[in-house]
């Protein structure tokens, strides 16, 4: 008996060194929080700045199209290995100093190299592809055109603006289309062609930030530089066309480990959940739904797990202050649209949520797949595993947790009628494994080594097994960022192939129908409209993604502001489209019923239709969109026929562009 519990002792004395050596081990590189928070600050500008200058620069020289040359993609390679090289070299020399005096001039250099090496990821298999377009990824496609109608808004007014309808205010987060137009006003460019820029920056700025965050809560540069550029190459890859996601997933793993924290009383990590939730919320409300039932989550957890029941109140508090903090914070975006939904006399109803693709019936196991971030994912599940018991991974291990809790329920309250989008969620849990992945490989590094080999490993021998592990995580690195375009060759491939605001495509191939859209931007605007006081009834997405006009109504009821009232407007154009061949051919019959409108909504000014105006026996055609949800697809576009007739008066003046008929209210 006293033998085994000699031996007891002895086992948890030697873990206990362990331990120490491995906390010790991160500790070099330590940050106050002053220090933390002003390189946060000089991250996020640089890495911004950096990104938009190789943005300029790229742009100013003629490279290849990506969809019908190789030398764009072979350039794209080699800036990332160049990227990753240099970050190698400098952490592996970093990791040999040790505690040993570093040169003044190396530390400076390896600080800003770090610092910046996830914006020089987005340049290298990003901004490059991308160099000879001025359009993101997908082009103007389907969800693009939405999300490109939303930037053109806000380059146009810096109010809290509805997308669409006029005198609405926004029901999407306007945080990152607001600043992209603030960016757009800056730069003097139009909505449409300041996406890719601000997308590029957007997203490179939030990946050099990341890495003064990691370096304080783990107090080691070279770890909080993996985790930040691993980070950067999974939302490049995974979500690479929302970057307002995208910025909001890459702070999701360091907000499990700043919630265990948060939880213990630290003020500093509670203020910075605070403010990140807040900005999440302007930002990506899917997100931050998931974050707030992460914070509920760690609440308890920290109840269940406290010392004492009297420390209850500690974690209650913290979430108290996380939770009424970032809802002040979210107020900033949300409270008009509330006091809309409020003040509305009509029943409200979204459908925002009534989409349910393939992907979002299968429950997302990043770690089978075969890459290096599935093994990175499959590393990190066995450390949390592992080293359950420990706060921090526990808390990693419960936002993982919550995060397929969402993917289930979302599977089954389809049943209800809507979904919780749980096939966004995989970014979420790639990032929260391949996180631990890196906990798990650094663990190996300063503790499981020497464990291994207690007696065997010299200085020189821990300078070999130091370059082992950099020269693999950086050949993994490098696999996996220079597919980057790959996986997105389809988005990539859009981007040259749609035609662009200037009636172009970047591929210098005949551009289709969106050639004519200048033309009858500049025909409504010879009648005296100006876009943004100018309301349209038209089907062509496109051509609003492009020019700041108001909508009579939106494209579909998934990304119609309730407050519009979709569905009755659908009806109203119905009405108009079948009256126009009854009781309503009559042109003065016609303006008459599309001036009552006014006394509900904004009437049309402008009717852009498809058809012929020299043939009158020829009906002009356009669609109206239905949810038709749980089928898949989610929407049914149905034919509305307008006879020309009804048009046939003073009332209106009528051009033809093209396939396209103008129809303008004569002021």
């Amino acid at each position: 008996m006293t033998e085994h519990l000699t031996e007891q002792r002895e086992r948890q004395a030697g873990s206990t060194i362990a331990e120490r050596r491995r906390v010790s081990a991160y500790a070099p590189d330590g940050l106050s929080t002053p220090a933390a928070l002003v390189r946060f600050v000089c991250a996020l500008l640089g890495g911004a700045v950096f990104t938009l200058a190789c943005w300029y620069v790229l742009h100013s020289v003629s490279l290849a199209a990506f969809n019908v040359s190789m030398v764009t993609r072979a350039l794209s390679t080699a800036c990332s290995l160049l990227v990753v090289v240099a970050v190698g070299v400098l952490i592996w020399l970093w990791l040999r100093d040790g505690e040993n005096p570093r040169p003044r001039w190396r530390m400076v250099l390896t600080e800003i190299v770090c610092t910046l090496a996830p914006a020089g990821l987005v340049v290298s298999a990003l901004g490059i592809p991308l160099s000879a377009t001025k359009l993101y990824l997908d082009g103007i496609q389907v969800d693009q055109g939405f999300r490109t109608q939303f930037l053109t808004r806000m380059a146009e007014t810096a109010a809290n603006q509805d997308m669409n309808y006029v005198d609405l205010p926004s029901f999407y987060p306007l945080g990152w289309f607001w600043l992209g137009g603030r960016l757009s006003n800056l730069l003097g460019m139009p909505g449409w062609e300041v996406y890719q820029p601000w997308a590029l920056v957007s997203i490179a700025a939030a990946g050099s930030a990341l890495v003064p965050v990691w370096r304080k809560l783990l107090g080691s540069l070279p770890i909080a530089t993996c985790i930040a550029i691993t980070t950067t190459a999974i939302c490049l890859t995974m979500v690479p066309d929302e970057p307002y996601a995208a910025v909001v997933a890459m702070g999701v793993p360091a907000a499990a480990v700043m919630g265990y924290r948060a939880m213990r009383g630290s003020w500093a990590s509670t203020i910075g959940l605070m403010v990140y939730l807040g900005i999440s919320a302007c930002f990506y409300t899917l997100f931050t739904g998931i974050l707030a039932l992460m914070m509920i989550t760690f609440t308890v957890t920290a109840i269940a797990s406290g010392p004492s029941w009297q420390r209850w109140w500690v974690p209650v508090r913290q979430l108290a202050v996380i939770g009424f903090g970032s809802i002040a914070i979210a107020l900033i975006a949300w409270a008009p649209y509330l006091l809309g939904l409020i003040r509305s006399p009509e029943a409200v109803k979204s459908t925002a949520q009534h989409f349910l693709p393939s992907e979002g019936t299968t429950i997302p196991l990043p770690f089978f797949s075969l890459t290096a971030i599935g093994a990175l994912s499959l590393i990190g599940l066995i450390y949390i595993i592992v080293r359950f018991r420990e706060p921090e991974i526990t808390y990693l291990a419960t936002a993982v947790s919550v995060c397929y809790a969402w993917v289930f329920g979302s599977m089954v309250v389809a049943l209800t009628g809507t979904t919780l989008l749980g096939f966004r969620v995989e970014v979420l849990i790639a990032l929260l494994l391949s996180t631990a992945g890196i906990f798990a490989i650094a663990d190996l590094r300063l503790v499981g080594v020497d464990l291994l080999y207690p007696d065997r490993l010299g200085e020189r021998g821990n300078r070999i097994v130091t370059a082992i592990f950099v020269v693999l995580l950086g050949a993994g690195t490098l696999a996996y960022v220079q597919k980057i375009p790959d996986e997105n060759e389809s988005f990539i491939d859009e981007a040259y192939t749609s035609t662009d605001g200037n009636g172009e495509r970047a591929d210098l191939r005949e551009s289709d129908v969106g050639r004519y859209y200048i033309q009858i931007h500049d025909f409504i605007q010879q009648q005296g409209y100006t876009p943004a006081d100018t309301v349209m009834f038209t089907d062509e997405i496109n051509f609003m993604a492009y020019h700041p006009y108001h909508g009579f109504n939106a494209f579909t009821s998934h990304y119609a502001n309730p407050l519009g009232e979709f569905d009755a407007r659908n009806e109203h154009i119905a009405s108009w489209a079948r009256g126009s061949f009854g009781e309503l051919s009559d042109p003065a019959a016609f303006t008459a019923a599309v001036d009552e409108t006014n006394k509900r909504w904004r009437a049309p000014d402008v009717f852009l239709l498809r058809g012929s105006e020299d043939d009158p026996d020829e009906p002009w055609k356009t669609h109206i969109a239905h949810d038709i949800f749980p089928s898949q697809p989610n929407v049914h576009y149905e034919a509305l026929f307008f006879n020309p007739k009804a048009f046939d008066s003073a009332d209106w003046t009528v051009e033809q562009f093209g396939p396209f008929v103008v129809v303008v209210r004569n002021k």
